[in-house]
């Protein structure tokens, strides 16, 4: 079973070293000081609660076609990466691979095997030109939505902070034989796996928070506390997760929770700094597109009222662009 994760960031590092210690052929497709580590050191893992680290020979390489073809290819990489990735992730990619879909957001394929009532959609915002799907087949994803965090202390090293838990589903909603094999997979290495038959209800579900807290992180420059310790924005915040719940009602997606009851899950959370604070931060690329342009881009076509929305959309991507993290 040869496994390659694409993207040795905090969640696929975390994967990544699972997977090796469960005993599976585990390679890395990486680049930079990341491939210089693991190629040098290997990837070095620190354990929940353990300052101890734990460090596990790996194959690294820039190059997918020095990989070669794999059983499984998890992609974990920041969605403002996918489009340059998808030309390069061929070699990686037989008739028989099955493609892990771990990342935040709309995903390309959302609407493979979604029913609902609207018709075709479109999702330019997240892949113009549909680059994406002509290069990763949709036929061949398995979605995953990640519940656990982790952090990157150095380049080629992961540090798992809490949580296990795995939601992984068929984009048409089927229980395939590749699905109960990528469970007993994940299980043995370790994850809580669940089993959904709509993987995209977890994915608008996760992506109804992070929409309105990432990118209010990253204008504002606050932790989660105190953010949602401001009424005034924890209102507006509300009022974008309203629009929201309405959006993916439309599309079969309801919410079956109200924003305070997901502000008090996150509250208790403690105080942390999203990811879109820390890669505004670090000067990185913002993922604007998968969590807020996306949802925008459906709600217009199917004439579905979000000022507030468009609001946040607006003063997010214009400060974005302002530092130099966003284009549009």
């Amino acid at each position: 079973m040869k496994i390659c994760i694409y993207g040795i960031g905090a969640i696929g590092g975390l994967m990544a070293a699972r997977l090796v210690q469960a005993g599976y052929d585990v390679s890395a497709v990486a680049r930079g000081a990341t491939l210089e580590s693991l190629q040098k050191n290997g990837l070095q893992f620190y354990p929940a609660g353990s300052d101890t680290v734990q460090s596990y020979p790996i194959k690294a390489s820039q190059s997918p076609a020095e990989l070669g073809v794999q059983d499984i290819v998890i992609i974990a990489v920041k969605t403002t990466g996918l489009q340059d990735i998808a030309t390069n992730i061929a070699p990686l990619i037989g008739p028989d691979t099955t493609i892990l879909s771990a990342m935040n957001g709309i995903p390309w394929w959302f609407f493979h095997g979604l029913e609902h009532e609207n018709g075709t959609l479109k999702l330019d915002s997240v892949d113009p030109e549909e680059v994406i799907s002509k290069h990763i087949p949709a036929s061949q994803v398995i979605g995953c939505v990640t519940h656990l965090s982790a952090t990157t202390p150095s380049s080629g090293s992961v540090k798992h902070i809490a949580g296990n838990h795995l939601i992984i589903g068929e984009p048409n909603g089927t229980q395939t034989p590749r699905l109960k094999q990528l469970c007993k997979i994940l299980e043995k290495a370790g994850f809580e796996v669940e089993n959904t038959s709509c993987i995209q209800k977890d994915i608008w579900f996760k992506l109804w928070g992070n929409m309105t807290m990432n990118p209010v992180s990253a204008i504002t420059g606050a932790k989660s506390d105190h953010i949602l310790e401001d009424r005034y924005v924890r209102d507006f915040m509300s009022r974008i997760m309203q629009e929201a719940a309405t959006v993916g009602a439309r599309i079969g997606l309801p919410i079956e929770a109200d924003p305070e009851q997901r502000h008090q899950v996150t509250y208790k959370l403690g105080s942390f700094k999203t990811s879109m604070l820390q890669d505004a931060e670090a000067g990185k690329p913002l993922e604007l597109d998968a969590l807020v342009t996306s949802v925008a881009e459906i709600a217009h076509q199917l004439e579905v009222s979000i000022p507030w929305t468009e609001s946040l959309l607006g003063i997010s991507r214009l400060q974005a662009k302002t530092r130099g993290l966003y284009q549009y």
